[in-house]
């Protein structure tokens, strides 16, 4: 919901700071794998309770995932890499609420529940860009993306949100994760509806 506002405020920052990693021959594929690898080291930090350096994973995750795609409008946007990034993606977003899952018995419903609502709003995201690549379709919001994204109420601004208020309160883990499975299942609705009719049209 909120991506397509916050996308123009940071892109130029994040095209400041790919510059000197262009210049310095690093790949935006390098930089999509070590974010990941970063972004991964959440999952034991959150088993284990140690919630303040999993945010900073998290967090240093999300940086290197923008600017792999600053890198890569600087250099060469790619099929091979748009795959790369999106796939991580979501195996990053599972293993998060999977490391809450484990560090504590009480969290294994909701996280259950919320990763059952990861399914619906990635499997309508990733099928309707199948989808609209067949038919050429592009997205008149995210030019610069590889792949057509399809919004909703909960896109990456708003899963992040939730990831930093989940580590800073992991008391309220259970709260907030059926919250935003809610959200996720009012998105994957919406996204079946405007997705059907606009392939069926």
């Amino acid at each position: 919901m909120f991506d397509r506002h916050l996308i123009p405020l940071i892109r130029r920052p994040l095209a400041a700071l790919a510059a000197p990693l262009c210049r310095a021959g690093l790949s935006a594929n390098q930089i999509s794998l070590t974010g990941f690898a970063i972004g991964m080291l959440a999952l034991p930090l959150l088993a284990f309770g140690l919630y303040q350096p999993a945010l900073v994973a998290i967090l240093l995750n999300r940086l290197l995932d923008g600017l792999d795609g600053a890198v890569a409008r600087q250099t060469a946007i790619t099929d091979c890499g748009g795959f790369l990034d999106i796939t991580l993606d979501f195996i990053f977003y599972a293993a998060v609420v999977l490391g809450f899952a484990l560090s504590a018995p009480a969290n294994a419903l909701p996280a259950a529940t919320l990763l059952f609502a990861f399914m619906g709003t990635g499997s309508s995201f990733l099928a309707f860009a199948i989808m609209a690549g067949k038919r050429g379709i592009e997205s008149p919001v995210y030019r610069h993306k590889s792949l057509y994204y399809l919004g909703g109420l909960t896109e990456g601004s708003e899963t992040i949100a939730l990831f930093v208020l989940m580590c800073l309160w992991p008391a309220a883990f259970g709260w907030l994760a059926y919250g935003f499975a809610l959200l996720c299942l009012i998105t994957t609705l919406t996204r079946l509806w405007s997705g059907y009719h606009s392939l069926r049209d």
